[in-house]
């Protein structure tokens, strides 16, 4: 079996595949300050309460945006796992063509969810990570990755908020059901939220003309995904696996070389 790792800035994304087919999905909190030991043992432990023997684990692909804690993850794998992950990082195999400047300063989530995007839903296609950034990405139809936009993340600005301001509350994110609100929490919640889905539905309809693919697909993915797409006019799919599933289609591409 192939167990996949997508590390962000706030948690790491883990799934257990068989072939194609995805056996078990864990999500944990990014903890920089973890030891190799420390995670192993919360990685095992997981897969003891699932009943799932580690041993069956033949192969191991991980991508990062938290370089700091690279190291430690790669050394758990070997210690506890008996391999070698494969990162996804410059010279790797991914069958699509990066039109970046610069392809090396493209995080590898996003590269991930390109690969995904495109063997799932095809080209032209917009997909968007709602993680603690907010990326889109857009690939041709083709499949190249054309480039794309980075906004900070909608928990990342209401953190922003809050912290910022003297008198502004705490407030749960959840939709509204209006955008003229009559307490503070509402109003709140009615600019962030909102705001949130015009901006991406701005942001999409942009990129469709400037790629001069009216009908691109979108998928978004990422924790706040369903949130912001029950009240979008551009989101098409939501599919919270996606990075992970980059991953796997990445692994497949790269194991016999390895």
């Amino acid at each position: 079996m192939l167990l996949t790792m997508d590390i962000g800035n706030t948690n790491i994304k883990a799934a257990l595949f068989d072939g194609e087919e995805m056996v078990h999905y864990w999500r944990l909190s990014t903890q920089r300050t973890y030891t190799s030991d420390e995670m192993g043992v919360i990685i095992t432990n997981l897969f003891a309460h699932e009943k799932i023997d580690i041993h069956c684990v033949k192969g191991i692909m991980m991508s990062s945006v938290v370089p700091t804690i690279n190291f430690t993850v790669e050394h758990m794998c070997r210690d506890y796992f008996g391999i070698d992950p494969i990162v996804v990082a410059p010279g790797i195999k991914t069958g699509i063509d990066i039109k970046y400047e610069n392809p090396r300063e493209l995080g590898s989530d996003r590269i991930c969810n390109a690969v995904a995007a495109y063997h799932l839903y095809g080209g032209p296609c917009v997909f968007i990570d709602f993680g603690t950034a907010t990326t889109l990405g857009a690939l041709d139809r083709h499949g190249a990755f054309l480039g794309g936009c980075i906004c900070p993340g909608i928990k990342l600005t209401s953190a922003a908020l809050v912290s910022g301001t003297a008198k502004l509350p705490h407030f749960e994110l959840t939709m509204p059901e209006k955008v003229i609100g009559r307490t503070t929490v509402a109003n709140l919640q009615s600019g962030l939220i909102y705001g949130h889905v015009g901006q991406i539905d701005y942001l999409v309809n942009k990129m469709r003309e400037e790629m001069n693919a009216p009908d691109a697909n979108v998928v978004a993915t990422g924790g706040m995904a369903r949130l912001i797409a029950a009240k979008s006019s551009v989101i098409q799919h939501i599919d919270g696996l996606l990075t992970l599933k980059g991953l796997r289609l990445i692994y497949e591409k790269n194991a016999a070389i390895r």
